[in-house]
């Protein structure tokens, strides 16, 4: 089964509540060329960034992420610091050495460890692996939750960027139309003109040179290739949307090259009629374009 089509914008949220612990994952996301992560957890998890990070590139390939833990220990176990207690017998050892060797009595004050920071180490800088596979799970539980949202954003996406293919697929088949009758109108419109230049001379066109002229009229008014390619690149971005990965950066270059041959149709044209159509369908192509910035 294909993946659905997701937008790149979206949220997501997990909070887990249990004994020892309280944690709350947010994830948002935004359109962006690449893949963008951007953390805000507690110094204590960084150690885990990287494993976390992976874990994200699992479920997203673009867009800009900005992830925040907002953790908080409920018991002295977990919140409380602890002492190094080799460190401080090591120092309390030292002491009671320096004590014997220069004959004074030495009676240790334990309440002197309190003031040596580099005694003591805050537990969670230490994670148990319970909190780690607490918040691990809890993580992915999050991005799940911001994917359903992208996915919700993505069908409407989809539905508006669809219906706008099919309203330039008629435009172009309007233009298409147009465009048979328009070597034919200009060649009569010419002929009608030489012939009022010269039929105050007693002279009339020759036959075989206006059948000349309006082969090379023709030719240079035809668009038939530019409305073909034209077409194929709307029912590709359809394929792509159906069931292509990765639309997003597909469909901007697909679009790209139908704004060239549209183009093309109106600067080859030069016809009131034509342009107009011309216009409508850039319009509906830049909102397609637009929309397409937001897919995954």
């Amino acid at each position: 089964m294909d993946a659905p089509v997701q937008s790149m914008t979206g949220f997501g949220r997990l909070r887990s509540q249990e004994a020892g612990w309280d944690h709350t994952w947010e994830v948002r996301t935004v359109n962006s060329r690449y893949l963008e992560i951007k953390w805000r957890i507690p110094p204590s998890c960084r150690r885990l960034e990287g494993e976390w990070d992976k874990l994200v590139r699992t479920y997203l390939t673009r867009g800009r992420a900005d992830i925040s833990l907002d953790m908080r220990l409920l018991t002295p176990e977990a919140a409380g610091p602890t002492l190094d207690k080799a460190q401080a017998l090591g120092m309390i050892d030292q002491l009671r050495l320096l004590a014997d060797t220069s004959g004074r009595p030495y009676h240790p004050d334990l309440n002197f460890l309190v003031l040596v920071p580099f005694l003591w180490r805050d537990s969670i800088g230490d994670l148990s692996e319970d909190l780690v596979s607490s918040l691990s799970q809890g993580l992915r539980l999050a991005i799940e939750d911001l994917c359903r949202s992208r996915v919700r954003e993505g069908r409407v996406l989809v539905a508006d960027i669809t219906a706008r293919l099919e309203r330039m697929t008629s435009i172009a088949a309007h233009i298409r139309s147009l465009s048979t009758e328009l070597a034919p109108n200009r060649m009569e419109s010419l002929h009608e003109k030489v012939n009022a230049l010269l039929l105050p001379h007693e002279k009339c066109v020759d036959d075989a040179r206006l059948l000349q002229e309006l082969a090379f009229l023709a030719d240079r008014l035809d668009v038939s290739e530019e409305l073909t390619r034209l077409d194929e690149h709307l029912r590709e971005a359809r394929r792509i949307l159906a069931k292509a990965p990765d639309p997003g950066r597909r469909l901007d270059f697909l679009f790209q090259e139908c704004l060239r041959e549209i183009t093309t149709c109106g600067n080859k044209t030069q016809d009131a009629f034509i342009s107009h159509q011309v216009v409508e369908f850039k319009t509906e192509l830049e909102k397609c374009r637009e929309q397409v910035q937001n897919l995954e």
